[in-house]
Formats: structure tokens, sequence, C-alpha cells
């Protein structure tokens, strides 16, 4: 079992940032894809980013390329989404999601896969 747990959420103007968090904590045993997704009002939950156990690839939502910033650090067991130049568009629950997987391999992008997810966390922009 993981239990993940999202912080770092909150409302700013755009232009601004924000830094989420992502806090794992359960079986070290294995290796982890972890991802962020993200469901705004009365839409459907999409995959924002997401980087496999080796942080050697990581992939970003075409909206988000360039302003977001994924990293890992597997120390403390935290994945942390950095966003920045925030767009009214990026309002949303932010949520963490983790997979297991053979270390290094890809992680996949459907949500589907992903069997343990935080509680999420609110991003809002306003213009």
């Amino acid at each position: 079992q993981v239990q993940l747990v999202e912080s770092g959420g909150g409302s700013v103007q755009a232009g601004g940032s924000l830094r989420l968090s992502c806090a794992a904590s359960g079986d070290p045993s294995r290796s982890y894809c972890m991802a962020w997704f993200r469901q705004a009002p009365g839409r459907e939950r999409e995959g924002v980013a997401r980087v496999n156990t080796g942080s050697t690839r990581t992939f970003y939502a075409d909206s988000v390329k360039g302003r977001f910033t994924l990293s890992r650090d597997n120390a403390k067991n935290t994945l942390y989404l950095q966003m920045n130049s925030l767009k009214p568009e990026d309002t949303a629950m932010y949520y963490c999601a983790a997979v297991p997987v053979v270390f290094g391999s890809d992680c996949p992008g459907s949500q589907s896969a992903y069997g343990y997810w935080g509680q999420g966390t609110q991003v809002t922009v306003s213009s």
C-alpha cells in the first residue's frame, strides 16, 4: 500500500507560480511511476506530467510544457511540480498518482493504470 499526500495548492494571479508536493509513504521495496493529473470543474481528469522511477524520462502535457517542471526526490519519497507562468486555464484540482513498475521503465499515461491517488490540492489562477 502507498499513501500519497499533496500540498502546495492555493490561489494566485495569472503569471504567478506555485510548487506542489506529493509525499509518498508505504511500501519502499517497490519502484513506482509517479504522476500529476488535474481535473477542472465540468471537465475530465487529464494528465499533466509523469516521471519514471529513475527520473530519466519525464513527460509533460502540451498545455504545460515550458511552464511546469516535474521532479522527484527518491530519498524523501516526494514528487514536486513547479508551476510557473500560471494561466486561468490551469485552475483545477491537482492529484498525485502512483503505480508500481519495473525500475526505469516508462510510465503509463492513462489514469486508469494508476492505482494509488492522493486526495488532491486545489489550484486557482485568477486573471
